[in-house]
């Protein structure tokens, strides 16, 4: 066991930090950004892997199926965290992107280490959420050998579903149980063996490319702009009231009617700006359009999308 982790990449002892403990905070600091700025540089290597599982997830998606993250410590905090952001941001239904972390709703608060090791605990707990074969599963994991993880994995191909793995070391266990295989070369860590930091940045930047491609293929994004937040809150209240200002350059009066009307959607309020209808009218677009603002636009005016 013990040689095996030592091969690992995100094992290995890191040259350029052998003696952060002797520098001052600033240049311990710099050091530190020094790293990081390695991490983009890894993320871009796997650009072309990254667009693939976009389209994966957004087909499956569109077929009824869900985006189930797993993953262990801080990669599967990681997971949770893409997930839990998703309904605010995007009004998606809770179950449609979830976070799976080994060890369950309290490993998010307090390591529980051991939890990773059990092989056949991934398995049930995708069992426990029903996983079929239109979902997809990506597992997290910086050594890519997490047990837990690629117990979930296996079970996974084992129903026919579409399976990524997100890692970050070659030749991993998981990359070879998955249909796309994102592995992030970051390097050792600045303080040996501590994944929580560049490797856990890597893998927090491409699920957010996993989940944001997602969501702008699922049209709920505009221009830049993101059409189907939530507003639960009165920041988000507002924000809808900006959204919908900034895409028809509308009055906030108007933008308030428009939205009050609809149920404050700001998809829906676009539309009726846009091309002059009621609410009932916008919605029977967007739904015709697949949810894509530009696409029912167009469409309503005589275009081809």
């Amino acid at each position: 066991m013990m040689t095996e982790i030592q091969h690992l990449e995100t094992e290995q002892r890191n040259n350029n930090t052998q003696h952060i403990d002797e520098l001052s905070t600033i240049d311990m600091i710099k050091m530190i950004n020094e790293e990081d700025k390695k991490v983009a540089d890894a993320v871009e290597k796997n650009v072309e892997l990254i667009a693939k599982a976009v389209d994966c997830i957004e087909a499956q998606i569109r077929k009824g199926g869900r985006l189930i993250y797993c993953g262990c410590g801080t990669s599967g905090r990681i997971g949770v965290l893409d997930a839990v952001e998703c309904p605010p941001t995007y009004s998606t239904d809770p179950s449609l992107v979830q976070g799976i972390i080994a060890g369950g709703y309290s490993a998010m608060f307090q390591a529980v280490e051991g939890a990773e090791d059990d092989t056949k605990a991934g398995e049930m707990d995708l069992k426990e959420r029903v996983f079929t074969s239109d979902d997809v599963l990506v597992g997290i994991s910086a050594s890519g050998r997490t047990p837990y993880v690629v117990g979930a994995m296996k079970y996974a191909k084992k129903l026919g579903a579409n399976v990524i793995s997100v890692t970050c070391c070659t030749n991993s266990e998981m990359g070879q149980n998955a249909d796309i295989d994102i592995t992030l070369l970051t390097g050792p860590e600045v303080i040996t063996g501590s994944t929580r930091m560049k490797s856990g940045t890597a893998q927090k930047m491409v699920l957010n490319m996993l989940s944001t491609g997602t969501m702008i293929k699922l049209g709920k994004v505009y221009g830049n702009l993101m059409v189907d937040v939530m507003p639960t809150n009165q920041k988000l209240v507002k924000r809808c009231v900006s959204i919908v200002c900034t895409a028809t350059g509308v009055t906030d009066r108007k933008a308030i009617e428009s939205l009050e009307a609809c149920q404050y959607n700001p998809k829906t309020a676009i539309v009726m700006i846009e091309c002059n209808v009621e609410a009932e009218t916008a919605k029977k677009m967007l739904a015709a359009s697949k949810g894509k603002i530009a696409r029912a636009i167009l469409q309503f005016k005589g275009g081809h999308a």
